[in-house]
């Protein structure tokens, strides 16, 4: 039999194990912000009608693999190609740390894997709107369709990078199984985000093709469906923040969770106030960008909220976890 490791080995594993915990969760995080700049990116190309920059070329732009001679259009879709291009590999790195640094089994591993599958999926709609030229102008309603369901990918994508991050931080997972209430209220906030991001997608769509392209309602079917739809995003809005307080209520015995989801609840209500704004001055670009920031600034703070208050039950204890 091999003679028994020493405290100070065992301890400086411990610490080794630690520190690649720390390094994964880190790279997570900067994954996550990564993430969220090509998607404020993706905004400016679609509100600047830039999204035919390229044509209908994918993987290359208008047949180059460098266009060398761009127009303004073409260097915002290739630019925002690039950025897209390069979260891949980020998001497999991340994986890889996080695969490296935790051991088989950990739920942080699967979440690093749905992290990668989601970017794989993104990237496939992106060239698919590419492909099927719903870029630009067209005013065509399969369009709104695509842009809903990449509006919903995009969001569980960052849920699965967001949970990635929390849990190689060490900090609780969501666990749903006999979660009750809370776990039901949770739930139904979660699917309200994602219906009130996709109609928001949609409304800043239309914004789009009226404000920028000077679609006209009586001659786009789609446009005018748009205009008619209008106003329900707003009061989809007022509902999820009825559905988000009330899921911070149900979690009110998880100090902790309170605390976040209190913080979600009060940026929500700055979200609202910046959105009656920004329908005022009709949607300019810096505004379309910083609505969208923090509908995913709320996003990942409702994700990481529901992470703690559906933790184990040592975090029921409200124990302190080992930050990144």
């Amino acid at each position: 039999m091999g003679s028994p490791r020493a405290p100070e080995a065992i301890g400086d594993m411990d610490r080794h194990t630690l520190d690649r915990q720390r390094r994964a969760a880190r790279l997570a995080w900067i994954t996550l912000g990564y993430t969220v700049l090509v998607i404020l990116w993706g905004a400016v190309v679609r509100a600047t009608g830039a999204g035919a920059g390229c044509g209908s070329h994918w993987p290359t732009c208008n047949g180059e693999i460098v266009p060398m001679a761009p127009s303004l259009n073409t260097i915002i879709e290739f630019g925002h190609r690039v950025t897209s291009g390069l979260a891949l590999p980020l998001v497999l790195a991340m994986a890889v740390f996080v695969w490296r640094a935790f051991p088989r089994g950990a739920a942080v591993r699967t979440y690093a894997v749905l992290s990668v599958v989601f970017m794989i999926i993104e990237g496939a709609i992106g060239a698919g709107l590419v492909l099927l030229e719903y870029v630009a102008l067209d005013a065509r309603t399969a369009r709104a369709l695509w842009i809903a369901g990449h509006l919903i990918n995009t969001f569980i994508l960052l849920a699965w990078i967001t949970l990635t991050a929390w849990g190689a931080g060490n900090r609780p997972l969501p666990r749903w199984l006999g979660s009750g209430a809370r776990g039901a209220s949770i739930a139904a906030a979660l699917f309200g985000l994602i219906v009130l991001g996709a109609s928001g997608a949609i409304t800043a769509l239309g914004d789009t093709l009226v404000l920028v392209g000077g679609l006209s309602p009586e001659e786009h079917a789609l446009v005018e469906t748009l205009v008619s739809l209008r106003i329900l995003h707003p009061t989809l809005a007022f509902v999820v923040f009825g559905l988000v307080a009330l899921a911070v209520w149900a979690s009110r015995e998880r100090p902790l969770a309170t605390r976040i989801g209190k913080a979600v609840a009060g940026v929500f209500v700055f979200q609202l106030a910046f959105g009656a704004l920004n329908v005022w001055l009709l949607a300019p670009l810096w505004m379309q960008v910083s609505h969208l920031l923090i509908t995913d600034v709320i996003w990942i703070g409702f994700v990481c909220f529901a992470a703690q208050a559906l933790g184990d039950r040592v975090v029921a204890r409200e124990a302190a976890p080992v930050l990144a």
